[in-house]
């Protein structure tokens, strides 16, 4: 069963094929059997998702089943779930469990969908490689000495190794893209605003939104289906009504006009194997009718150190809440107020965290604002220029996902530059509040490689579409890890 897509599945408890129950054990035997090499999941709920699948059994019985009804799938660890431990991935929320769901939780618990557990992550979302866990690295199941990418990294490791047939993530400048890329599946950003961040632990709160994590792009548009949607709680939710995603699906692609960003593909470091999987997904657009232009995004080159400054900025203020008083860890035996803001914060944070969280403190501190936050920001407009200009000549923008193939644990540790520059290709997109997803495209060199496409805003149907028909006539999506 491990083997059938969301779809299929969806399919087969309609037809009464097996139950939700069975679906479920199923899994769950392969999480106690497979990821003790993997470390993809924090916390495995295996009681409450039995019960959930005998009430989603009970819904089909009753013919009051929608397409999702009865389908395990794992929630990142950011996401606020009853009753059931929230970490971040942190020491500082290790012993937190969530009075409420989150919205996204909340409506795919609704739809009937079975949540097996909660999935491993860079702490706080900060990190490409999902080696600043608290609870330890997840390894990709490729090649268990290679990371899966971040932070949605135990998220893309448990669906490569069909350990769930989809997961949700979150994407603040890459972080359900580039993972999915490393571990060859299909990972969906949509717009800001697209889906609710009410309950979804902030990192950067005008940069961060909710995705699906699946093998395919059917099974993305499923997915989304459910997740999306205005949220009156989320002051940043868009009030507009949810598409029809699998509506449009087998639409075909020709007379589309694709655009192929110049800088991206010339940019230094480059794997040569990369470049070559991209141009193999281009020349299939092309076999379809699609017309493919190079454009250019003057700016995009300035898109990391734009981001490295609102980020930080954004979680310096987002993760003040942690202090040892009114949320997290605290420390033992205060001597005093500041003992306690001190010895709090640096036991409860790794030091990826306590990284950015000096970085935002200083760039939002009085005399550099203007110079370091205020200019990020100008930059910031400027790559959302770039977009929509390319937008008046091109329906869809296309790159790599990420520069290289998934590395060794440890190899860029120590190096936190090379490690941000793991999102050049992804980060500029969240600056825009654009959609993209990342597609499996070739593998080079025997691990996965992603292709992304960016949409305009709202046009998450449009990329699902292409993601679609691109792997209705190729197998790339189809690939999986030796053992899984």
């Amino acid at each position: 069963m491990h083997d059938k897509t969301l779809a299929q599945l969806s399919a087969g408890l309609a037809a009464g094929e097996f139950s939700s129950v069975e679906l479920t054990r199923h899994f769950l035997d392969r999480i106690a059997s497979l990821d003790g090499k993997l470390n993809s999941f924090i916390t495995v709920t295996e009681a409450q998702a039995l019960a959930q699948a005998e009430a989603a059994d009970a819904r089909i019985a009753a013919g009051e089943a929608g397409p999702l009804t009865g389908i395990p799938l794992a929630h990142k660890d950011i996401f606020c779930t009853r009753d059931v431990r929230t970490s971040c991935g942190s020491f500082m929320l290790d012993n937190f469990v969530s009075p409420y769901d989150a919205t996204v939780v909340s409506r795919l618990a609704q739809a009937g969908m079975v949540m097996l557990g909660k999935t491993n992550m860079d702490e706080f979302a900060m990190g490409s490689s999902n080696e600043t866990s608290y609870y330890g690295p997840v390894r990709n199941p490729w090649d268990t000495e290679r990371v899966p990418g971040g932070s949605s990294g135990g998220s893309a490791t448990a669906v490569a190794a069909r350990l769930v047939p989809a997961a949700t993530g979150t994407d603040t400048g890459g972080s359900i893209r580039q993972p999915a890329a490393l571990s060859g599946i299909t990972g969906l950003k949509p717009t800001y605003g697209r889906c609710s961040r009410w309950g979804m632990i902030a990192f950067a709160s005008s940069l961060d939104q909710a995705g699906p994590m699946t093998r395919t792009a059917e099974d993305a548009a499923l997915l989304l289906a459910g997740m999306a949607g205005f949220d009156e709680r989320d002051s940043t939710s868009a009030e507009r009504p949810v598409d029809d995603y699998r509506a449009g699906l087998d639409r075909p692609i020709d007379g589309l006009k694709v655009g192929l960003v110049r800088e991206f593909m010339q940019q230094e470091g480059l794997d040569a194997g990369v470049a070559k999987a991209t141009e193999a997904v281009l020349e299939e657009l092309k076999r379809q009718g699609a017309e493919v232009v190079e454009i250019s995004l003057p700016n995009a080159h300035l898109s990391v150190p734009a981001y490295y400054v609102v980020a930080p900025a954004e979680c310096s203020s987002n993760l003040s809440r942690f202090d040892g008083v009114r949320f997290g860890h605290r420390c033992e035996d205060p001597k005093d107020l500041q003992d306690l803001y001190e010895r709090s914060r640096s036991e409860g944070f790794g030091a990826e965290v306590k990284r950015r969280i000096l970085i935002g403190t200083y760039a939002l501190s009085a005399g550099y604002y203007d110079a370091y936050y205020l200019k990020a920001q100008q930059v910031r407009q400027l790559i959302a220029e770039d977009f929509r200009r390319a937008f008046e000549q091109v329906d869809l923008v296309v790159s790599p996902t990420a520069p290289d193939v998934a590395f060794p644990l440890g190899a860029k540790a120590d190096d936190p530059v090379a490690m941000y520059l793991q999102d050049i290709y992804t980060i500029a997109v969240n600056l825009a509040g654009l959609p993209a997803i990342s597609i499996p495209a070739p593998l080079a060199d025997g691990l996965p490689t992603g292709f992304q496409m960016i949409g305009n805003h709202f046009e998450e149907a449009r990329l699902l579409n292409v993601a679609h028909r691109i792997q209705r006539e190729t197998d790339w999506h189809q690939q999986a890890p030796e053992g899984f």
